[in-house]
């Protein structure tokens, strides 16, 4: 009577095969393929131009909408949110995706998970920011930064898109991993200024009404969102020399 183990592993090799090629396809889309297409089309895209209002995916899709810019150098702007609560976000990557899904599984923190890319001025963001919420990576608060050539009294002009992640999803554009926003965005505007303020880290604010001229509509990956149009502009305070 034959053995029926080796058609049982050959079986099972099959299916393991299988199953690695889809992930490398998916690597190979989301991560390269769709990754270069994503920066290729941001730098085509005249974003100051079009839509100064709202970042936008790499492939020219309305991303979140700009809500708050921050007055400052690059150090006082990372000492600021930090100080404030908040922690730089990492690079999104295949390996950083893969940890959101498994800490999202897990129900697992992650105080520095990754933010994917939205673009402004035709390109990336210059800096990311994170404040978790409780213990698990699919909601948080997240705030992105370009930095613009509008100067204020010497220092330059960070404007950034502060959002509410409440949960993690596949991106309809990339199929990469990212996160579903809350759709009150003036909601995460009044928190960031809250921490910077507790923090003495906002030594002066005005508004401009009327930048949005929308007040609703949807991101790339499909959310919905509202605010009531205004630009927050903190001033922050100058670092000392050393």
């Amino acid at each position: 009577m034959s053995d029926p183990a080796p058609a049982q592993h050959w079986t099972f090799s099959r299916w393991a095969w299988i199953a690695l090629g889809a992930v490398a396809i998916y690597v190979f889309v989301a991560y390269g393929f769709m990754g270069a297409f994503d920066r290729r089309e941001a730098r085509r895209a005249d974003y100051l131009e079009n839509q100064p209002h709202l970042t936008h995916t790499g492939t020219g899709l309305p991303g979140d909408p700009l809500n708050i810019a921050l007055v400052g150098s690059e150090e006082e702007v990372i000492r600021a949110l930090v100080a404030a609560g908040w922690r730089p976000a990492n690079p999104l990557s295949f390996r950083s995706s893969v940890r959101i899904v498994v800490d999202t599984v897990l129900d697992e923190p992650d105080p520095n998970a990754p933010v994917s890319n939205l673009y402004l001025f035709g390109r990336k963001e210059d800096l990311a920011f994170e404040k978790p919420i409780g213990r698990s990576p699919r909601e948080r608060h997240h705030v992105r930064f370009w930095r613009s050539e509008i100067m204020d009294d010497g220092r330059p002009r960070w404007i950034g898109a502060a959002t509410h992640d409440i949960g993690v999803e596949l991106s309809h554009t990339t199929g990469q991993v990212t996160h579903r926003i809350a759709p009150d965005l003036d909601t995460e505007r009044a928190l960031l200024l809250a921490d910077l303020t507790t923090a003495n880290r906002a030594s002066g604010t005005r508004w401009i009404d009327g930048f949005h001229k929308e007040l609703q509509g949807r991101n790339g990956g499909g959310d919905p969102w509202r605010t009531d149009g205004r630009l927050l502009i903190v001033v922050l305070p100058k670092s000392t020399p050393q």
